[in-house]
């Protein structure tokens, strides 16, 4: 993607921080959605197809699944959703965004998850659709308020760690009735704000958990740990453990964002929302510079729901910036 430029884009800059700070903020909305697509193809596949498909390591947006090459799943148009609630009702509206949802799931996604489905079209009020989900099936760990925590995580950043936390726990909830969902998403939400001031996330991953609920930490604290590898899951990566688990390895085990990216997609199963949350952390890392353009250029981003609305990768640059000054 271009260099950011801080006489074209939003929010001019001070000073070399904010110029670094801004590319961080593009890096995490563009990085995830990046993720997103270039994962989508290789959806529910085994281990090492994306390594088989690309063995010089030089993978493309190659479409496939049902997907155009570059097109975002529901991962990243939700978290354009949250995003632009954020922005539209200066804050956290959850009436509003929870809204937004239920027009997008009745807008026939490609593909929307079987949980957030049930929650979304069942006609019960946001407040309680999550709630009586789980009261009924007793589960809803699943990855689905990682996947769209992107633009949430940036919006909120600035307002310091526990209104970030809070804030990621509040969204997940409007969809996952199971804390252990609300605790990682404030988790991701942490990270990528200590990202985001330049600082390592990996090196925040304990003083983070110190303030998980108490009844989760210990959990957390196994799939987050240095030690912790995608093979040691007791769950499939559709859950929200070693969704996030699988992030943070691939962040700690590489170098650079195209390998990052590279070993979450290599692991397989579900490929669109690790890689998305793979690609958010990465990308508040390593900035929007290290994302290539042969990825940023075909992406794009379908709203159904929404006409014939498609945001690009420069669509979602702006969203960004301006969500991160939300809070500021």
């Amino acid at each position: 993607m271009r260099p950011v430029n801080p006489e074209n884009d939003a929010l001019p800059p001070s000073g070399p921080h904010d110029v670094a700070r801004r590319a961080r903020v593009i890096g995490a909305v563009v990085g995830s959605a990046v993720g997103d697509a270039l994962g989508a193809p290789f959806e529910f596949g085994l281990p090492g197809v994306y390594g088989a498909r690309f063995p010089d390591g030089t993978g493309t947006m190659c479409g496939g699944g049902g997907w155009d090459p570059g097109e975002a799943t529901d991962d990243t148009q939700m978290a354009v959703l949250v995003g632009e609630s954020i922005l539209e009702q200066s804050g956290l509206d959850l009436p509003d965004m929870f809204a937004r949802f239920r027009r997008w799931a009745a807008g026939d996604p490609k593909d929307i998850g079987l949980q957030t489905e049930d929650v979304l079209t069942s006609g019960d009020p946001w407040d309680r659709a999550a709630a009586l989900h789980f009261q009924v099936n007793a589960r809803a760990a699943g990855n689905g308020s990682l996947m769209r925590a992107a633009t949430s995580a940036v919006g909120f950043a600035r307002a310091g760690r526990t209104a970030t936390m809070e804030a990621g726990r509040r969204i997940a909830a409007l969809t996952h009735g199971d804390r252990a969902a609300w605790e990682g998403t404030a988790v991701l939400h942490e990270l990528v704000r200590v990202a985001l001031e330049g600082e390592d996330p990996l090196a925040a991953v304990d003083t983070t958990l110190a303030e998980v609920h108490p009844g989760h930490r210990d959990r957390w604290a196994t799939v987050l740990d240095a030690g912790w590898h995608p093979d040691a899951a007791t769950e499939f990566n559709g859950a929200v453990w070693p969704c996030l688990g699988t992030a943070l390895w691939a962040l700690r085990t590489t170098r650079g964002f195209e390998a990052a990216l590279a070993a979450a997609v290599d692991v397989g199963g579900d490929t669109d929302t690790v890689a998305a949350v793979t690609g958010c952390l990465a990308g508040a890392v390593y900035g929007v510079d290290a994302v290539p353009e042969r990825w940023t250029a075909p992406l794009h981003v379908p709203l159904p729901g929404y006409g014939d609305r498609v945001l690009r990768a420069s669509d979602l640059a702006s969203l960004a910036l301006r969500l991160d000054g939300i809070a500021g």
